[in-house]
Formats: structure tokens, sequence, C-alpha cells
């Protein structure tokens, strides 16, 4: 009776906790997972299609597979049974039998390898591509060059759009797909063959969109490629689907899927967009303008590591603030953002290059600037990176 009392206790106070709280409605993420999905993304290309198929005809084999095994194996097991009378035959080979399971397994192996083969070959026929894009995986976010075809010289970096504030603060009512929105995404037009370049310029990653049937490891130091063909417009979700470090859940890839019209005045925009956020590279900027700039630089491209205290991880990342290499001369810095670290984990750091060279003087200057550093050299132009480069 006392255990009975307590059990209706807690559940009444589970009850009043629950009626307190927030309702968090789930819903399906457009272009990504969707609410109690149980089989793949509905595809969005050709690909995608026979790759499903394909999934869903092995998945029908390895039924029929099991349903016959299991089904001789209980049958057998029920009706000859020794409580019924039967004997254990004895026999020393049987030319029928393996005749059976050697033909047997090699019609399943065909029926298996013929569509298999027939889509892997599609998946690897990158040629004749109408746009190519080389995608680059970095911890933590993806760097996209427009290589080939409408839209090329286009460059950006696609960030995680959610604050990292807000995704561990509960209290902030978030988007649905908060997790998995970036601030650039990637747009093609449709019914347009794209080509995927992928590296990583520090550890593997790897790029992939579900729905568009496409995923492709991103090596550092080599180079692989994938493609698509979108056959509808939309908005398509994926992410890095290789563990890459501490923040690999927190590296999305979202693609727009636009109508020619509506890909030509991206296009037009990103680059009007890009022409007037060009720095010139003779400008001498003044230390508060190069602090300003490297704040908003450090928080997009370096705080994931170093914390934005500068302390860093313990035992994963090493601290700025203090560091001998942020206190010293700033040529030694300067080479460290433009070609990493590669010394052992957990040490290692990746190159910045993707940077400009206004980034990269802008976040060494705010470094040097900041927290308790008090560096002598405290002030980087962008002219003294460009000269690192060569």
């Amino acid at each position: 009776m006392k255990y009975a009392k307590r059990l209706q206790s807690l559940m009444l106070g589970a009850l009043l906790l629950a009626a307190g709280m927030p309702s968090w409605a789930v819903v399906d993420s457009q272009g990504g997972p969707a609410v109690r999905q149980f089989n793949l993304q509905q595809p969005a290309t050709q690909l995608a299609a026979d790759i499903y198929q394909l999934h869903t005809w092995m998945l029908g084999i390895c039924i029929v597979i099991f349903m016959a095994v299991f089904g001789v194996m209980f049958y057998s097991i029920l009706k000859h049974r020794k409580s019924l009378g039967h004997k254990a035959a004895s026999f020393h080979e049987s030319t029928a039998v393996e005749i059976g399971w050697t033909i047997v397994p090699f019609v399943i192996i065909i029926l298996m390898a013929l569509p298999a083969t027939k889509t892997v070959v599609a998946m690897k026929d990158t040629s004749n591509a109408d746009i190519t894009i080389k995608a680059t995986g970095m911890q933590w976010k993806w760097g996209y060059d427009y290589l080939k075809g409408d839209g090329e010289g286009i460059s950006f970096l696609s960030n995680l759009a959610t604050p990292q504030e807000q995704i561990v603060d509960s209290s902030v009512v978030k988007s649905d797909n908060y997790l998995i929105e970036v601030d650039n995404p990637v747009v093609v037009p449709v019914n347009k063959k794209i080509r995927i370049v992928t590296t990583a310029n520090d550890v593997i990653h790897a790029w992939g969109v579900p729905a568009l049937g496409v995923k492709q490891d991103a090596i550092p130091g080599f180079v692989r490629d994938a493609w698509f063909r979108a056959n509808k417009i939309g908005t398509y979700r994926g992410q890095c689907y290789e563990l890459c470090g501490k923040d690999h859940a927190f590296m999305p890839i979202v693609v727009n899927v636009v109508s020619d019209a509506d890909y030509k005045t991206w296009v037009d925009g990103k680059k009007k967009e890009m022409a007037a956020n060009a720095d010139d590279p003779s400008k001498t900027w003044t230390i508060d303008e190069l602090k300003q700039r490297g704040e908003k630089v450090y928080a997009a491209n370096c705080v994931a590591c170093h914390q934005a205290n500068g302390k860093g991880i313990p035992n994963a990342f090493p601290s700025l603030d203090g560091s001998t290499v942020v206190n010293g001369p700033k040529a030694e810095q300067i080479n460290v953002v433009l070609k990493g670290r590669k010394t052992t984990y957990p040490s290692a750091m990746p190159p910045m290059a993707t940077l400009s060279d206004t980034e990269i003087a802008a976040v060494i200057t705010y470094t040097r600037n900041n927290w308790s550093n008090k560096a002598q050299e405290n002030i980087v132009q962008p002219a003294e990176v460009a000269a690192a480069r060569k």
C-alpha cells in the first residue's frame, strides 16, 4: 500500500511537470528526415530512385531467402523429430544437393549483381557535367568553389546557421531545422548535371545528401568526385558522414535546387556580393578596424575549438589566451594560421588558407590584443599575409 501511494505521487508529479513544460512539436524536415521514417528518403534524382529500387529489390531477395531457409529448418524440426518416430538418415553425399547449392546461390548473386553493377557504374560516370563544384571539408564547416559552368568563380564557406550558445540553451525557441540549416547553402539549377569534387584540408569528411543519391568521402590530399541531377525544385539536406572530431554533428549540408531563371539571379547576386566584399589588398587597416573584423572571423572559424574565451579545450585544443605563439613574433602565427600545424593530436591545426588575407590578418590581430594577451607585435596587415603565402 505504501509503495502504491508513492507510485501515485510520482505519476502525479510527472503529469504536473509535463503540464508546465512547453510543447515541442516535431515535424518533417523539408528535404531531410521525416517523423517516424522507416525507409530511405524520397528520391529527388533518378540516381536516388535507382538506389531506392535497388535497396527494395535486395531486401526482397533477403526476405525470400530468410523465409525459405528458416521455413525448411522449422518444418524439418517439427515434422521429423524423434518423438514422432523419425530416425536420422545416414548418407555420404548427394549429387543433386551439391548441384543445387551451387546453382541456386549463383543465380541469386546474378540477380543481385546485375542491377547493382548498373547503378554503381552510373554513380561513377561524372563526365559531361553542366556545373562542377568543389566541396572542401574542414573542422567543422564546408567550403565551396564553383569551378566550371554557370557560376564559375563563386566561392564561399557554409557554416551551421544556429549559434552554439543557442544550441545548448534549452530555453531558446529554435526552428525545426536548427541542426541542419546553414548560412550559405549550395545553389544549383534543376535538371542540370552537377559534379561534386570532394577533398578536405584536415581530416576525413564525407559529403552526402540522401535525397540526391550522393555520398562521397572527402580525404586530405586526395580528390574524389560524385554527381547528381535533381529533377525537383526544393531544399535537400545532408550531413558530414565521417566522424571528424568534436563538432562532427554540427556541419550540415544544404542544397537548394532552383529554376534556371532563379539560378541566374542567384549567380549575379552572389558575384556582386563577392565583389562588394572584396578587400583592397593594399589597404592599411587601423588596429580597431582589424579587431572588429577579427572578432567576427574568430566567431565563425575558431570558436568551436579555442572557445569564445580563448581558453581552448583541455587535452584537445590549445589555449590562445597566454599562448607563446600568439604573444610571440607575428610571422610564426601567420605561418601557423596559413599552413596549419601538422604535429600529433591534440595540438594539430588545419590550414586556414581558404580565408582571405584580410580575414587572416584581422583574426590574428584580434587574438594578439584580446583576453590577457599583450603581444609586442600587436597588429598584422593583409599585405604581410599575402607575402607569407608566396
